[in-house]
């Protein structure tokens, strides 16, 4: 199994990125997916999750409105658009899967599998 996590860069506040994460060896539809991050020195959260068939997502707080996940499940991918981008937005931001996770609310129950590689994400001031 394979998660190949792209698009991460330098941006400027109030900018834009699309992340991108490419599954393999795996039934990817059969998989709720999720975007997580982490700053060095603090632990990994929770961004965005989405159901098998993308029509169920949930969003941490601090980037409700501002980010949206979708998927493709036909090309086995996940994305996360980002938008009005902060500085505290910069981490690096790993892809996963969330088996658990079918509708409704994220609960940390529902913990990742699978993780990708992670891609960094620099939002300058």
């Amino acid at each position: 199994v394979q998660l190949q996590a792209s698009g991460g860069g330098v941006v400027q506040a109030g900018g834009s990125l699309r992340l991108s994460c490419a599954a393999s060896g795996l039934t990817f539809s059969t998989y709720g997916m999720g975007w997580f991050r982490q700053v060095p020195g603090k632990e990994r959260e929770f961004v965005a999750v989405i159901g098998r068939r993308g029509l169920n997502t949930d969003y941490a707080d601090s980037v409700w409105g501002r980010f949206t996940i979708s998927r493709d499940n036909e090309k086995n991918t996940v994305s996360l658009h980002m938008n009005s981008l902060k500085p505290e937005d910069t981490a690096v931001y790993y892809c996963a899967t969330v088996p658990r996770y079918v509708r409704g609310v994220y609960n940390e129950w529902m913990k990742p599998d699978l993780w990708g590689q992670g891609t960094l994400v620099t939002v300058s001031s």
